[in-house]
C-alpha cells in the first residue's frame, strides 16, 4: 500500500486473500475424496481383488488432490479485492477472470463465518451483500479467506452508516446473551425425529456398503422375535426418537453456542453464535420491519418461543444449510422472547404480547370441518378397500377413525383459538398457526397494499383472508378467516387511506330516507 493511496482516495489499494486459503480448501477437498473412497473401493472390489481396487482408488485420490492444489494455487494468484470509496471490487476466476463490483452505499450486510479448521487458522470467510432478491450472485461478494482481523475490518468499514441513528448512545449494547437452559428446547423440536430417521437410514446406507445390510436386518428380528410387531415398531421409533433428541442436542450447541445479540453504534443488530463454525450476522436497523414470534409445537407444550427478524434483503444462503440469517434468538421463555422483541424494536412494550381480537366462530367451523375430512378421507379408502380385498382393513380403519378422529379435532380448535389480529402501536399484529405458531408484529407504515381473497366457502360464511403485502420478510402475511366487516374495518383502520378508497361506503336507513 503506497502512500498517496492511504492518503487520498483507495482506488488503487488491491489486496489479497490470506495465502493460507489454500491449504483449507485443499483439506476440505481430501475429506471429501476420503468419504467417496470406501464406498468407491469397496464397488470396485466385486470383480478384482480388495488390494488392486485399493490401489486405483489411491491413485485417482492422489491425482486429484495435486490437481486440486493446482487450481487453487492459480485460483488464488487471479483472485484480488479492494474497498474504494465508491464500490467494492472483487477479481477472482481459475480459467477466466470474473469481475464484480457492489457500490458501497447499496452494501446492506458483511456476515462472517468460519468453520473450525479455519477457525484453527484464524481465517474467516466475508459475504459481503446488498439485501436485493435478484436470483443469482450480483447482489453478493465473497472473500474466501481473510483473516479475522481483516474481516472485522471490512465488516465495520462497510456498514460505518454516519449520524444513522440518534445521538443518544445505548448504555448496554447487549440484547440478549446464551442462557445454557434453553437447550432443553432442543429435543421437543421437529428436528428430533427427523434427525433420528436419518441416523436410521444412516446405518441402513453404511451397511449396504459393506454388504451386511441382511445381517443388520436379521440382528434386529433376533432381537425382537419374541415380541409382536405392533410392539416391535414402537420401540423401533422410539430408540430413533431418542438419538434424534441426542442429535438435536448436539446441533444446538453447535448453532447456538457462544451466542450474543447485541445493537453497535450506527444501527446495527449483530448476532454471533456457533461453537465449531462460527458466524456473525448482522442486521440494519432501517431494515428492520418488524418481528416474527414462532412457536412450533413442542416448544409451545414447554412455553418457549424463538424470535425471528422481518427485514428486507434477508436471502436464505444456501451455501451454509445452518446459517438461518433471520434467527435473532433461539427457543428461549416465552417472557423472554417477548422481552428481546421489544428491546429489538425500541418498544417500552412487546407489540407481540397485545391482546388480540379473536375471529368468528365459523372459523372454528371452517377447521373442524377441513379436520374431519383431512380423516375421513383415508378411513373411507380403506373401508373400501376392505370391501373388496380383506376384512382386516375395516378394523384399520375403525381403529384410524377412532384414534386420529379426536387429535385432529382438538388440532382444528387449537389453531381456531391461534387465529387473533390487532394493532400495537405503529405495529400490526396477527396470529395464526398450530403446529407452527406464528406471531407476527409488522410495522404499519411497512405494509405497501393489502389483498382481500375470498373462497366461494368464505362468503356462505361470511368470512374473508387479507393478506398484508410488505417488501420484508415472506413478503406477505395473512389474517384468516376474520369476519368480513371485522376484517375490512381493521385494515382500513390499521394503514389508512391505504384500503378506504376502494371500500363502498353501506348507506344506513337515514341516508336512504333523505334520497327519497
Amino acid at each position: 500500500m503506497t502512500g498517496a493511496a492511504a492518503d487520498g482516495s483507495r482506488e488503487t489499494d488491491w489486496l489479497r486473500l490470506d495465502p493460507r486459503t489454500v491449504l483449507v480448501r485443499v483439506v476440505l477437498f481430501s475429506g471429501v475424496l476420503a468419504g467417496a473412497a470406501l464406498p468407491v473401493t469397496f464397488a470396485l472390489a466385486g470383480p478384482r481383488p480388495l488390494w488392486q481396487a485399493g490401489a486405483w482408488v489411491a491413485a485417482g485420490v492422489t491425482l486429484a488432490l495435486l490437481a486440486d492444489i493446482v487450481a487453487e494455487t492459480v485460483r488464488l494468484r487471479r483472485t484480488r479485492y479492494r474497498i474504494g470509496s465508491e464500490r467494492v471490487e472483487l477479481h477472482t476466476g481459475l480459467l477466466v477472470v470474473q469481475r464484480r463490483s457492489l457500490a458501497r452505499e447499496r452494501i446492506r450486510s458483511a456476515d462472517l463465518t468460519a468453520n473450525p479448521l479455519q477457525r484453527a487458522l484464524g481465517l474467516v470467510k466475508v459475504r459481503i451483500g446488498t439485501g436485493e432478491h435478484t436470483g443469482g450472485s450480483d447482489s453478493t461478494l465473497e472473500l474466501d479467506l481473510v483473516t479475522r482481523a481483516e474481516g472485522e475490518r471490512l465488516r465495520h468499514e462497510l456498514l460505518a452508516r454516519p449520524a444513522a441513528t440518534p445521538a443518544a448512545p445505548d448504555h448496554d449494547p447487549s440484547l440478549a446473551t446464551l442462557d445454557p437452559r434453553w437447550i432443553r428446547y432442543a429435543p421437543v423440536s421437529f428436528l428430533a425425529p427427523a434427525l433420528g430417521g436419518a441416523a436410521a437410514g444412516a446405518v441402513m446406507q453404511v451397511s449396504e456398503w459393506f454388504g451386511a445390510q441382511g445381517e443388520v436386518i436379521d440382528w434386529i428380528g433376533d432381537r425382537f422375535q419374541d415380541v409382536s410387531l405392533p410392539w416391535m415398531i414402537v420401540v423401533l421409533v422410539l430408540l430413533a426418537t431418542a438419538a434424534g433428541a441426542v442429535g438435536a442436542l448436539g446441533l444446538w450447541v453447535e448453532m447456538w453456542w457462544n451466542y450474543r445479540l447485541e445493537r453497535e453504534p450506527g444501527g446495527t443488530l449483530r448476532v454471533s453464535r456457533g461453537l465449531f463454525t462460527a458466524r456473525s450476522v448482522s442486521i440494519e436497523e432501517r431494515r428492520l420491519r418488524g418481528i416474527e414470534l414462532v412457536e412450533p409445537l413442542g416448544a409451545r407444550a414447554f412455553g418457549a418461543a424463538r424470535v425471528d427478524a422481518v427485514a428486507t434483503g434477508l436471502v436464505k444462503d444456501d451455501a451454509d444449510k445452518h446459517a438461518d440469517l433471520k434467527s435473532l434468538l433461539p427457543a428461549a421463555e416465552r417472557p423472554v422472547a417477548d422481552r428481546v422483541a421489544a428491546l429489538v424494536l425500541r418498544e417500552p412494550e412487546p407489540p407481540t404480547g397485545a391482546p388480540l381480537a379473536a375471529h368468528p366462530r365459523a372459523a372454528r367451523t371452517r377447521r373442524v370441518r377441513w379436520a374431519l375430512g383431512s380423516v375421513l378421507v383415508p378411513v373411507a379408502v380403506l373401508v373400501l378397500l376392505g370391501l373388496l380385498l380383506t376384512p382386516v382393513l375395516l378394523y384399520v380403519a375403525a381403529g384410524c377413525a377412532a384414534v386420529l378422529g379426536p387429535v385432529a379435532v382438538l388440532f382444528a380448535l387449537d389453531a381456531y383459538r391461534a387465529l387473533g389480529h390487532g394493532v400495537s402501536g405503529a405495529y400490526l399484529v396477527t396470529r395464526s398457526g398450530t403446529v407452527r405458531r406464528a406471531t407476527v408484529a409488522l410495522q404499519r407504515s411497512g405494509v405497501i397494499g393489502w389483498t382481500v381473497k375470498q373462497s366461494y366457502f368464505q362468503r356462505r360464511a361470511g368470512l374473508l383472508t387479507l393478506t398484508a403485502t410488505t417488501a420484508a420478510g415472506a413478503g406477505a402475511y395473512d389474517i384468516l378467516d376474520a369476519g368480513r366487516s371485522q376484517g375490512l374495518t381493521f385494515a382500513a383502520g390499521a394503514v389508512p387511506d391505504l384500503l378506504t378508497p376502494f371500500l363502498e361506503p353501506v348507506p344506513t336507513q337515514e341516508a336512504r330516507s333523505t334520497e327519497g
